[in-house]
This record gives C-alpha cells, structure tokens and sequence, in this order.
C-alpha cells in the first residue's frame, strides 16, 4: 500500500470536514447578507453636532489648561510604560509569568491566564489602563452642556467595551482553549450559529439569547388558566380563573407594556404574578396588546387611550357588573395609565378606583441612561424609519435596550455563541426579552417627542382628545413600585413623577433588583428586600433616608393595600359571561403573534 493510499489521520479528516462545512456556512453568510436593510445613519451613531461640540470642548480644554491635558496623558504613558517594563523584566529574568496585577477584578477576566499567562495578562493590563484613560481624559472637558457630557461618555463607554480583548478570538484564552480541545469544532458551531442569527433576523446580527425551542407561550411558560373575553384591533383581554371560593367585589385590570409582551407576569406558577394576585382573592383581567403592523401606522397614544384602556375597563365592569375597577400599569403602560386617569379626571368619571403603578416614569425632566438616544438626531432618524416602514421595528428597540446593557446583553452572548460555539440557554427570562414587538408609528413618535423629549405631562400639559391633561390630573389613591437599580426607568425620577400627582392617598415601595427582577419578585424566594418610608412623598433623598427595610418580597404589603381598596367579598366569577363568550384560552392569540419589519 502507498502512502497515498493511507486514510488521513483522524484529526486530519475532522479538519477536512470542518473546512468544508466553513466553506458552505460563508456561501450562506454571504447571501443572508445581502438581504440586509439600508442603514439608516441617524441610528447608527450621534449626530455630526456631537463630534463638532465634543471636539471643540477638548481644543478649548488643551488652550485652557495644556497643563491638566498634558497630566493625563503623563499618567497615562508611565503606567503603560511601567506595566511593559515590569512584564518585560519578568520575561528577562525567565520567570515567565505576570507582574503583580492591581486589580480591581473585572469579572470578563474570569480565566486564570488572564492572571498567570504574560502575553494575556499584558494585553488585560494594558486594555484596563488605556480604558481608564480614556475615561478620565472624557471626565475632566469642561464646557460640555450635561446632555452632551452623558452622550459623551456614554458613546466612550461603547467605544471601550467594544475593543475589550475578550471580544476577539486571538486574545480570548476560553475561546482558543475552546478551540484547541474540539480540534475547531467550536468555531465552525460558532460560525453556524452566526449565520442562524443573520438569516433570522433579514440580514442584521440580533445575537440569541435563549434556546426558542425550549419554550412555548402557553406551553411551558404564560400557562395560568383563563380564557380571552373580549378583542378588538388593539388588544385581548384576558379574564383569569378563580382559585378561590369568593374574591373581592372589585376587579383588578392589568396593563402590561406593548414593548415586548405581558407574560413577564406568568413566566412560571412559581413566579408568576398572575397567579399570586388570582390567589389572593381578585378577579384579575390581563390586557394582551397586538403587535402592530405597518397598517397601524396611525395608531397614537390617544388610540390606546380610547380603543385600548378605556375600551378595556369598560368590558371588565360589563362582564363583572361592577361601576369601578382597580388598575394596574407597568413602565410604559403605567405612563399612559396616568394620561387615562388626567383625562377621566377631567370627564368627572370614577371608573378606576385606584391605580398601581410599576416602574412608571411620568416625570422625564432628568433622562437618566436613556439621554444618548432621545436627542433630535436620534429622534429624528427614529421618525424617518417610522414614516417609511409604518413602525418603529422591534430590532431598533431591542438593539437600542441591549446596548444599554452591551456586555451582558451583546458580547458575552456573543463570545458565547460565535466563539464558544455553545448553544443558547434555555432561559425564560431572556425567551421572553427576544419576544419584542413593535410600535405604532405614530404612537412610538408621540411619546418620544411629547413625553421623553419634551417632558409635557409634567410641564405645559398634553394636549389630547379635546383636553390638555398634565400629571396632576391623576387623582385616585395610587400605590407606586420602584426599583432601586432600575436603569429603564430610575426610582428617583419615578418618585418625581409620583410626587406631582394630585392624589391624597399616595403609597411608595422601592423594591430592591431592577426593572424585571425587582417586579417579578415572589415571596416564596424571600430574593429582594423593599423599602417603605413615613416620610412625605415630596423629596426621594429625605424619603429614602427615613425609610426602613424589609427582608421579602413587597407583593403582600402591596396585596394588603389593594385588598383594602377592593369591597367586601363575593361569589367568585368564572371568565366571560353574557356577551362576553370565551374566544381562545389563556394566554390567548395575541400573545402568539410574530410580525417582522
């Protein structure tokens, strides 16, 4: 037998077989790319005012004070220069390992050879100090209006984020390692799963986040019994079974945001909202918004306003024969809740008799993380993509949450996914972050505009459907939730909003977490503290420094303020009624719905 004859090795062959599976994985990549958008460059970055007010602050700051420019960038070339000569010294003398680390500990670093190995240790040290330098240089120009000096360093950050080491492949140790022990296995499973997300996603990388076969809305995950009592163009509405012999006099109605959809509320029975509150003893019906298509272009906040929340409160008192009902809106449909109440106020009507609020902003006076996006090139780019697609698409919105978020939400997904080559978990939480949906045109305009950017409500008021309604319209008793490290909607600019409603019955709660974790928060996991103060709901700092602390979860103290406001106990009501029959099970068909733009 020739040696042409012999069978390559066995790694030989796994080397040809990856080869050729690389090879038909770019053939696919190439084509999935070429049904990429056109790009729209106002969403791609800040506007040219930003570069030319950013860089005509730094020359003003090297005229002004050469001196403090110069220190930086001293302080900056000797600790470089210090760490090479230390890592070069060790080289010298063979010890061949790292010179001291100084931390502080950045938890990307997590392999032990980005500690013990020279060459990745040097490139670790020496990523650490260029970012610190970069954001000190940032920190110290004057002349920097606050909004420019937050876009400013946010778009530093990204920069800085983006060009960590563990973002590459030849200065990842895990992903080398990878590697290495599947004989490139792993990159060619990285490549398939990059190819997967660009042809998902029309052409642009949307990173997975969870395994979509794993779960399945009113399967394994939205299963809480109940049925769809009511639809029209805008919304399901949900009425949830009894578990209890008698219940409340009156209904509770919940109002979950339309970014994204409410099963975040009924994620699983262990921690699932819906079925604490149906526990209790209410009568809980769940509004399931449509995920809009270009055909609802027009579709405005005064629309969900009167085919949505107005239309919805009165199916619940037909189908309960109650004159009032509680409400409850979450981030942004707590927003328009409080638009609602204005406007009821206005009208004389008392059909909501109380309001929750979760993570509500009504106050947009300080936009927090969220300043980056809502200036006029941003915005205005926003508005072109509505008018030409007839919505605000669901990939802008999710990209525009993840990058608040980049490392965990884009780059270790990422690194995981593309380098690693490891599938996507079977996560729940992050199943139902990529279920978003889109936004209405005309609607997502409005509230950018009226509400983020010109703080109306609190202001001169919005003018909508014949009234001029401002936040001091909402008058019911009210019961606010807060989250302490909410970066969606922050809890000091929540309580600000809170302070200004001309309610005389007002209850705060800041629950520990953030702007899901601190919601979805049941007892029986005893996770998250709340905090609860006696102190007037008029300056946060003075509320929070007299507050107390409770160990737990806030749901019980917050089941005991509405049980107080919900009557005496009746019969308990099955879902739907006379002229309400039940049209689909829970969680309904809205729910299910996938629109692509």
């Amino acid at each position: 037998m020739t040696t042409s004859d012999k069978s390559p090795p066995a790694a030989s062959q796994q080397m040809i077989e990856n080869l050729a599976r690389i090879e038909a994985l770019s053939q696919r990549l190439v084509a999935a790319l070429s049904n990429k958008r056109s790009p729209n460059p106002a969403l791609e970055g800040p506007g040219a005012d930003l570069y030319l007010t950013a860089g005509a602050a730094m020359m003003k700051e090297w005229m002004d004070h050469p001196s403090r420019i110069l220190e930086s960038q001293v302080n900056y070339w000797g600790q470089a220069m210090k760490h090479y000569l230390e890592a070069s010294q060790a080289l010298a003398q063979g010890q061949m390992k790292p010179p001291a680390d100084p931390g502080p500990k950045d938890r990307r670093f997590a392999n032990p050879l980005w500690d013990s190995h020279p060459y990745f240790n040097f490139i670790k040290q020496q990523y650490l100090i260029s970012a610190r330098a970069l954001e000190e240089t940032v920190s110290k120009i004057d002349g920097l209006e606050e909004k420019d000096r937050r876009r400013v360093d946010y778009f530093t950050r990204q920069i800085i984020d983006m060009l960590a080491p563990t973002n590459f492949l030849a200065t990842n140790p895990d992903a080398l390692e990878r590697a290495i022990e599947t004989e490139g296995a792993s990159l060619v499973k990285g490549l398939e799963n990059l190819v997967r997300d660009i042809e998902a996603n029309k052409g642009d990388l949307v990173v997975t986040l969870s395994d979509k076969e794993a779960f399945q809305v009113g399967g394994n995950i939205g299963t809480a019994e109940g049925a769809v009592v009511y639809r029209n163009h805008l919304f399901e509405l949900i009425q949830y079974s009894p578990t209890t012999e008698k219940v409340h006099k009156t209904p509770l109605i919940i109002f979950p945001p339309w970014i994204n959809k409410f099963y975040i509320l009924d994620l699983k029975p262990q921690n699932s909202l819906v079925r604490w509150i149906v526990d209790q003893g209410f009568t809980l019906f769940v509004v399931s918004w449509k995920n809009p298509d270009p055909s609802y272009a027009d579709t405005g906040i005064d629309t969900y306003i009167q085919d949505g929340y107005l239309t919805a409160i009165d199916q619940v008192k037909a189908i309960t024969g109650e004159p009032k009902v509680n409400a409850i809106g979450y981030c942004i449909a707590g927003t328009t809740l409080s638009l609602t109440l204005a406007l009821l106020d206005k009208r004389r009507d008392k059909s909501i008799n109380s309001a929750t609020f979760f993570t509500t902003l009504t106050d947009f006076s300080d936009q927090g993380e969220f300043t980056a996006f809502l200036q006029d090139d941003f915005v205005d780019g926003i508005e072109a993509q509505c008018q030409a697609d007839g919505v605000l698409s669901s990939y802008f919105m999710t990209r525009t949450f993840s990058y608040l978020r980049s490392n965990d939400l884009i780059y270790q997904p990422a690194i995981r996914s593309y380098m690693m080559g490891e599938p996507p978990p079977a996560f729940d939480l992050l199943f139902w972050n990529g279920d978003s949906t889109n936004l209405p045109a005309r609607m997502a305009v409005e509230y950018l505009r009226w509400l983020c950017q010109q703080d109306r409500f609190t202001g001169a008021g919005v003018d909508m459907m014949g009234e001029r309604l401002h936040v001091s319209g909402v008058k019911v008793p009210l019961c606010a939730i807060a989250c302490e490290t909410d970066h969606i909607a922050p809890w000091i600019a929540s309580f600000n909003g809170v302070a200004q409603m001309g309610s005389a019955d007002k209850t705060f709660i800041l629950s520990e977490s953030g702007h899901i974790a601190g919601i979805v928060n049941p007892p029986t996991k005893d996770k998250y503290g709340h905090y609860t103060s006696t102190a007037p709901i008029e300056n946060p700092n003075e509320w929070k420094g007299m507050a107390d602390h409770h160990k737990g979860s806030w749901w019980p103290r917050w089941g005991a303020w509405l049980a107080e406001r919900s009557g005496r106990m009746v019969a308990a009501r099955k879902p739907g009624g006379p002229g309400h029959p039940v049209l689909a099970p829970a969680p309904g068909t809205y729910v299910v719905e996938q629109v692509q733009v």
